[in-house]
């Protein structure tokens, strides 16, 4: 695949996870940490925050890989 190409799948793949994973993560939450306190939540939201990173860096690698 030229890297033309694997950028425009990149791309969208990007864009996808970026809408996708809080939404993922929104409804964990909803589901089972509600009963959470505030003090409880924010390390949640800090862990589920950071870990997008490594999804979107293998994205990026791919993307940038030669031809």
């Amino acid at each position: 695949m030229r890297q033309t190409t694997r950028r425009l799948w990149g791309t969208v793949a990007i864009i996808v996870l970026t809408i996708a994973y809080p939404l993922a993560a929104m409804e964990l939450y909803a589901t089972y940490l509600m009963a959470l306190p505030w003090w409880g939540a924010v390390p949640v939201f800090a862990v589920l925050g950071a870990l997008w990173f490594f999804p979107a860096s293998w994205i990026i690698r791919w993307m940038a890989k030669a031809d």
